[in-house]
Protein backbone atom coordinates (compact mmCIF):
# COMPACT_ATOMS: atom_id res chain seq x y z
CA UNK A 1 0.00 0.00 0.00
CA UNK A 2 2.60 2.17 -0.80
CA UNK A 3 0.95 3.78 -3.22
CA UNK A 4 -1.40 5.87 -0.83
CA UNK A 5 1.20 7.53 0.22
CA UNK A 6 2.87 8.50 -3.26
CA UNK A 7 -0.97 9.30 -4.41
CA UNK A 8 -1.60 11.67 -1.27
CA UNK A 9 1.63 13.24 -1.51
CA UNK A 10 1.32 14.17 -4.61
CA UNK A 11 -1.94 15.33 -4.16
CA UNK A 12 -1.85 17.43 -1.23
CA UNK A 13 1.78 18.51 -2.21
CA UNK A 14 0.83 20.15 -4.96
CA UNK A 15 -2.07 22.05 -3.37
CA UNK A 16 0.01 23.28 -0.53
CA UNK A 17 2.62 24.68 -3.18
CA UNK A 18 0.06 26.24 -5.16
CA UNK A 19 -1.15 27.91 -1.96
CA UNK A 20 1.89 28.44 -0.48
CA UNK A 21 0.41 27.62 3.29
CA UNK A 22 3.61 25.73 4.34
CA UNK A 23 6.21 27.95 2.18
CA UNK A 24 7.98 28.55 5.67
CA UNK A 25 8.52 25.08 6.65
CA UNK A 26 11.86 24.24 7.04
CA UNK A 27 11.55 20.43 7.25
CA UNK A 28 8.73 17.59 7.17
CA UNK A 29 9.22 15.40 9.83
CA UNK A 30 7.29 11.77 9.69
CA UNK A 31 5.53 10.38 12.92
CA UNK A 32 7.59 6.84 13.05
CA UNK A 33 6.41 3.49 13.22
CA UNK A 34 8.32 1.11 15.68
CA UNK A 35 11.35 -0.94 13.61
CA UNK A 36 9.22 -4.18 14.53
CA UNK A 37 6.49 -2.71 12.63
CA UNK A 38 7.94 -1.76 10.05
CA UNK A 39 9.54 -5.11 9.66
CA UNK A 40 6.05 -6.94 9.86
CA UNK A 41 5.38 -4.84 6.93
CA UNK A 42 7.66 -3.93 4.90
CA UNK A 43 7.24 -0.46 4.30
CA UNK A 44 6.24 3.22 6.01
CA UNK A 45 3.91 4.59 4.19
CA UNK A 46 4.69 7.96 5.30
CA UNK A 47 7.94 7.65 3.76
CA UNK A 48 6.85 7.69 0.32
CA UNK A 49 4.16 10.58 1.40
CA UNK A 50 7.46 12.89 2.89
CA UNK A 51 9.42 12.62 0.50
CA UNK A 52 6.45 12.96 -2.65
CA UNK A 53 5.78 16.53 -0.54
CA UNK A 54 9.23 17.10 0.27
CA UNK A 55 9.26 17.33 -4.04
CA UNK A 56 6.17 19.89 -4.15
CA UNK A 57 6.76 21.89 -1.39
CA UNK A 58 10.99 22.06 -2.22
CA UNK A 59 11.51 21.34 1.64
CA UNK A 60 13.60 18.31 3.08
CA UNK A 61 11.96 15.30 4.22
CA UNK A 62 13.85 14.31 7.62
CA UNK A 63 13.09 10.69 8.64
CA UNK A 64 15.16 9.17 11.55
CA UNK A 65 15.41 11.89 13.53
CA UNK A 66 12.28 11.85 15.78
CA UNK A 67 12.25 7.77 16.78
CA UNK A 68 9.25 5.39 18.52
CA UNK A 69 11.10 4.08 21.22
CA UNK A 70 8.03 1.89 22.34
CA UNK A 71 5.82 -0.62 20.23
CA UNK A 72 2.09 -0.63 20.60
CA UNK A 73 -0.29 -3.03 18.84
CA UNK A 74 -2.37 -1.39 15.98
CA UNK A 75 -4.91 1.25 17.05
CA UNK A 76 -7.49 0.09 14.33
CA UNK A 77 -8.34 -2.58 16.74
CA UNK A 78 -8.93 0.35 20.03
CA UNK A 79 -12.14 1.93 21.09
CA UNK A 80 -11.52 5.72 20.81
CA UNK A 81 -10.80 6.14 24.17
CA UNK A 82 -8.39 3.40 24.33
CA UNK A 83 -6.33 5.21 21.48
CA UNK A 84 -6.73 8.24 23.43
CA UNK A 85 -5.65 6.72 26.47
CA UNK A 86 -2.39 4.91 25.75
CA UNK A 87 0.06 6.57 27.32
CA UNK A 88 2.52 3.97 26.51
CA UNK A 89 4.23 5.16 23.32
CA UNK A 90 6.92 7.05 23.72
CA UNK A 91 9.17 9.27 21.55
CA UNK A 92 12.37 10.66 21.86
CA UNK A 93 14.06 13.23 19.22
CA UNK A 94 17.42 12.65 18.65
CA UNK A 95 18.90 16.02 17.91
CA UNK A 96 17.58 19.49 19.40
CA UNK A 97 19.74 21.71 18.04
CA UNK A 98 19.20 21.15 14.31
CA UNK A 99 15.49 22.24 14.48
CA UNK A 100 15.70 24.95 16.90
CA UNK A 101 13.97 28.07 15.86
CA UNK A 102 12.68 26.17 12.64
CA UNK A 103 9.05 25.28 11.19
CA UNK A 104 9.00 21.80 10.97
CA UNK A 105 5.98 19.81 9.06
CA UNK A 106 5.03 17.34 11.47
CA UNK A 107 3.09 14.61 9.05
CA UNK A 108 1.20 11.24 10.00
CA UNK A 109 -1.17 8.82 7.88
CA UNK A 110 -4.33 9.24 9.86
CA UNK A 111 -5.26 11.18 12.54
CA UNK A 112 -7.70 9.10 14.86
CA UNK A 113 -7.63 11.15 18.49
CA UNK A 114 -4.46 13.21 17.99
CA UNK A 115 -2.60 11.37 20.51
CA UNK A 116 0.44 10.31 18.84
CA UNK A 117 0.62 13.53 17.42
CA UNK A 118 0.59 15.34 20.40
CA UNK A 119 3.33 13.22 22.04
CA UNK A 120 5.51 13.78 19.25
CA UNK A 121 4.77 17.63 19.04
CA UNK A 122 5.56 17.53 23.00
CA UNK A 123 8.29 15.80 22.26
CA UNK A 124 9.92 18.25 19.22
CA UNK A 125 9.13 20.79 21.86
CA UNK A 126 12.08 20.22 23.90
CA UNK A 127 13.32 21.84 20.79
CA UNK A 128 13.89 25.47 21.74
CA UNK A 129 11.87 28.40 19.37
CA UNK A 130 10.27 25.63 17.32
CA UNK A 131 7.25 26.33 15.01
CA UNK A 132 5.60 22.41 14.36
CA UNK A 133 1.99 22.34 11.70
CA UNK A 134 0.71 19.41 11.62
CA UNK A 135 -0.35 17.44 8.04
CA UNK A 136 -2.33 13.91 7.65
CA UNK A 137 -3.43 11.72 5.00
CA UNK A 138 -6.83 11.31 6.65
CA UNK A 139 -9.01 11.78 9.43
CA UNK A 140 -11.58 9.69 11.38
CA UNK A 141 -14.15 10.64 13.86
Amino acid sequence: MEEIGVFFGDWIGEIHSENQEFSSVDFIIPVPIHPKKKKLRGYNQLTKFGTCLQHHLKTPFVAGVLVRSSATATQTLKSRFERFNDLHTKFSILDLERFKNKHVLLIDDVITTGATLEACALELMKTSGIKISILAMAYTE
